[in-house]
């Protein structure tokens, strides 16, 4: 490399300020590293070895998802983990056949999106398929646990069957709702979508030459502790021979506080979601667990025999109609505001790009728009995102195509809900799958269990406690949270195509791709679990299913009115309704370095029907990432996610053999349990 001496030279002085503006935008720029390689075609990007890997991931994520929703109900943004782990089991490929000189397609940044894309649509559907909450509190089991009275007979056992029918008919369309708005969304809005912006640059480092030794040694970093993660949980198996044995009923701050849920569990599932988690979600859990745990259930137990009259801990006239219903009035007042905080901020939004329309960018016939103003990242960006059209027709007649099956088809599966309850559903959907996408993009908090809780009290509502409004309300809610959930997770995914060069219409196949082996793995997986453990559900299981037993509450309060809640619950509930929507007001109101120390009202609500045990586990992962930050930040920042994702990962991939030899029969051998000294035989 050269060196120019000539200082006096006017000439000279300006070709080294040229050079130096170049590397200074090559530093800043990310397409400028991939400038010289050929981008791949969408058909080329949609490769067998892919959707191979998409596969494989997207048992092992149903599985943890599918383990989270039946225990906690609480599930991260998995998208880095999904970019990570498919640049994982693809870069092991690829290096063996180039070993045996067998490769002959490399493996590129756009083939990485489209394994992310493909395994969170599939692992996606865990979620929005409800198997830990509306479809759930279908069946016999979650029902059986209430109060008798008009919404106890109204329910439906799972069935491969009819769940599998069901996720092929209401999971497509959502997909289809939003694709005519993606230019809007992603160019002419430039909404920033954290989540999708994050898993692009992190597949954009991966492949970079300057990224590609870190990404090894995540890589390392996620199979250390994933191998450590799936033995822990082995071991742990040893010990569970019977009900509250093992490790995950060790009374750790001693046995009195294990009766009040307040123990650490050693879940490394936990551990990891707590490293992935905000520090303020983490410390919200805590302070509700202990609001509820700590305080008012030992209050409210004293005025059992005054407030209500029943003591069995499943009635839904005693204790359990408290922990319940406060929980719901959170959980509702934490939601309303949210919704209409984003509702709120999309119409302003709206308004001021509309206001603006003139001055966007000029878009025509897939060029790149002509202004000054575009960097060259944005530049190249944009020309590829709109070279691969999709067409609107295409979209608004697949769209119109599934409603009408639906129309039909669905009530031959649900009775209770009529044609004109789905027509309803499916004519509102289009608007608030935009509303969902368009706040998601904001704010990075999709509301599709918000739309969901809203469409089991109109239909409910509406269908009547006489003509199965229970049933009716939790299938429209289904309908409803899997089109606004697969509408704003395709347009997460369409932001991380656009910074990676994916086509978008490899990443509109690739997500119908993983959505189709969505609604096939995860039916079996829960079905997996419903085999192999008979207590699934029930409040003592180690899969209590929190949010069925709630979200059938929510069905049967909208068909029955306030009656059936216990004396002064009603109060508590307003109360605790209006401090959800207060704190949250606090929060937006006061500045950021205040804010951030204020709890999470709906994080606060979890504990109150479950516990604390998963607070504690997810603190200390807060405390390790707390910590390890303290130490060295920047081997915190870049080794956190692959650890946290190796703990869950392992741990939840371990749920398949021992869901397997529970259904074989196979028990552990050992039981450890732990008695008081008063309970010792010779004491």
């Amino acid at each position: 490399m050269g060196r120019d001496d000539g200082a006096g030279s006017g000439h000279g002085k300006k070709d080294i300020e040229e050079k130096e503006e170049e590397e200074v935008e090559t530093m800043v720029s990310v397409e400028k590293a991939f400038e010289n390689k050929e981008v791949p075609s969408w058909r080329q990007q949609l490769t067998v070895r892919a959707f191979a890997v998409s596969f494989v991931l997207s048992v092992l994520f149903s599985f943890i998802v599918m383990k989270l929703n039946l225990t906690t109900g609480i599930i991260p943004s998995l998208n880095v983990s999904a970019g990570l782990l498919g640049f994982f089991f693809i870069k092991t490929w690829t290096k063996v056949l180039e070993k045996s000189g067998m490769l002959q397609v490399p493996f590129t940044r756009q083939e990485n999106t489209v394994i992310q894309t493909c395994v969170v649509a599939s692992s996606g559907i865990a979620f929005s398929g409800g198997f830990g909450s509306y479809l759930f509190a279908m069946s016999g089991r979650v029902a059986s646990q209430a109060e008798s009275g008009p919404g106890t007979n109204d329910y439906k056992d799972p069935s491969l069957g009819w769940i599998i029918g069901f996720l092929f008919i209401v999971s497509f369309v959502g997909l289809l709702s939003v694709v005519p708005l993606r230019k809007i969304m992603i160019i002419d809005f430039k909404l920033t979508y954290p989540s999708g912006t994050a898993t692009a640059h992190l597949i954009n480092s991966f492949h970079t030459p300057e990224g590609a030794k870190l990404a090894k040694k995540q890589v390392r970093a996620l199979g250390k502790f994933f191998s450590f993660s799936f033995l822990w949980a082995f071991f742990q198996w040893f010990y569970t021979a019977a009900d509250y044995c093992g490790f995950v009923n060790f009374p750790t701050l001693g046995l009195k506080a294990y009766e009040n849920k307040f123990y650490f569990d050693f879940s490394a599932t936990y551990v990891g979601v707590g490293m992935i988690c905000p520090y303020i979600i983490n410390i919200s859990l805590l302070i509700g667990g202990i609001l509820s745990w700590g305080l008012m259930w030992p209050l409210i137990e004293k005025k059992e025999g005054d407030w209500y009259d029943k003591p069995d801990p499943g009635n839904m006239h005693g204790i359990q109609g408290y922990k319940v219903f406060i929980s719901i009035a959170m959980i509702l007042g934490d939601g309303l505001y949210n919704f209409c905080k984003v509702l709120s901020r999309t119409l302003l939004g709206l308004y001021h790009q509309l206001s603006k329309k003139n001055s966007l960018p000029r878009v025509a016939n897939g060029s790149p728009p002509e202004s000054p103003q575009l960097s060259f990242d944005e530049q190249r960006r944009t020309s590829l995102f709109l070279s691969d059209q999709i067409p609107s027709i295409f979209a608004v007649g697949g769209y119109i195509v599934i409603a009408v099956i639906s129309i039909v088809s669905l009530p031959h599966i649900f009775h209770q809900l009529k044609w004109y309850h789905i027509l309803v559903v499916y004519l509102a959907a289009p608007i608030l799958a935009f509303c969902n996408a368009y706040g998601c993009g904001l704010t990075d908090w999709s509301l599709a269990s918000t739309y969901g809780k809203l469409a089991i009290f109109v239909i409910g509502a509406w269908a009547g406690a006489s003509h199965g409004g229970v049933l009716a309300g939790l299938a429209a809610c289904g309908v409803m949270m899997n089109i606004v959930s697969t509408a704003s997770d395709l347009t997460q995914d369409f932001k991380t195509g656009y910074m990676t060069l994916a086509s978008p219409r490899s990443m509109f196949l690739s997500q119908v791709i993983g959505t189709a082996m969505g609604c096939v793995i995860s039916p079996s997986v829960f079905w997996l679990f419903y085999k192999a453990f008979k207590d699934l559900g029930l409040k003592t299981s180690t899969y209590p299913a929190p949010y069925a037993s709630i979200y059938r509450s929510m069905a049967i309060l909208g068909v029955e009115g306030f009656s059936s809640l216990p004396k002064h619950c009603l109060t508590l509930c307003y109360g605790f309704f209006a401090a959800a929507v207060v704190i949250n007001a606090i929060r937006d109101l006061v500045p950021k370095k205040y804010s951030r120390f204020i709890p999470v009202p709906m994080a606060m609500a979890i504990p109150f029907y479950l516990g604390s045990y998963f607070a504690i586990d997810m603190c200390i992962g807060s405390l390790i990432l707390f910590l390890w930050e303290r130490m060295d930040k920047t081997k915190a920042d870049a080794f956190a996610p692959a650890v946290a994702s190796g703990l869950i990962c392992g741990d939840g991939i371990w749920t398949l053999p021992s869901s397997i030899l529970a259904l074989v029969g196979v028990k552990p051998p050992i039981c450890m349990n732990f008695l008081s000294r008063a309970e010792l035989p010779n004491s």
